[in-house]
């Protein structure tokens, strides 16, 4: 369902449900957990999240499951709890891309904080071509790209294609299958050069995001002084 592993600071969490790693509460759960476990590990640097070597990263919810008799609503709050997580880390999260992400495999994308992708990747929602609207999936979309982008997917249900995604700024890099994780461990060992401030700094991005320009500002001043306490002590 879920594979941890630890290398050199970085801690990979791969979903583990081939072929396209569909998320079902159990797995959404897991992953929180992972995520959690992951940010309090004084040896971890970096969180890798990937899917494996499936054909997806991630499909998006396992609509099998719900059209089977399970509560799509137990679904979606599981959803919800699990991106909730990821402004709130101090350590980077890097998606690495291995195929397609699609639905809440997209939002997981759009959450974490950089992103490798595969040249053959698609990367969208496309529940309104079944007649649906990707309620939560939309959110992390939004914070990472302006309304006009996000909707050229949402509200035509057509998935980007990996260089789409790129231009967009849904991910960072486009590279071949084989290029994957040796762009992913380089771009981990760039994003962990500031140390001890990078945890303050993370959490005060995202904090500082949705908040108006001079709130920020004022905030900006306390992360400083924070910033600066370990050394003082």
């Amino acid at each position: 369902m879920l594979r941890v592993s630890h290398d050199d600071g970085l801690a990979g969490l791969t979903l583990d449900r081939p072929p396209r790693n569909l998320l079902a509460p159990d797995l959404m759960d897991a992953l929180r957990e992972a995520l959690n476990a992951a940010d309090e590990d004084p040896a971890v640097k970096a969180i890798v999240l990937s899917g494996g070597d499936a054909e997806a990263f991630c499909g998006g919810l396992d609509v099998a499951r719900i059209q089977a008799g399970a509560d799509p609503v137990d679904f979606a709050a599981a959803l919800v709890e699990l991106l909730r997580v990821f402004p709130r880390l101090g350590k980077p999260v890097i998606a690495a891309v291995n195929g397609d992400a699609l639905a809440g495999g997209y939002g997981l994308v759009c959450a974490a904080d950089l992103a490798v992708a595969v040249e053959t990747a698609r990367l969208g929602t496309f529940e309104v071509s079944v007649g649906l609207w990707p309620m939560i999936a939309q959110v992390p979309a939004l914070h990472r790209l302006n309304p006009r982008q996000a909707l050229e997917n949402i509200i035509t249900g057509e998935p980007f294609d990996a260089r789409r995604a790129l231009e967009l700024g849904v991910v960072n890099r486009v590279v071949p299958r084989e290029g994957l994780w040796g762009e992913v461990e380089a771009l981990a060992a760039q994003c962990i050069r500031a140390g001890a401030a990078l945890p303050i700094g993370r959490r005060a991005f995202y904090r500082f995001a949705d908040m108006p320009y001079d709130d920020a500002l004022t905030a900006s001043l306390e992360a400083f002084r924070e910033m600066f306490r370990p050394a003082q002590s």
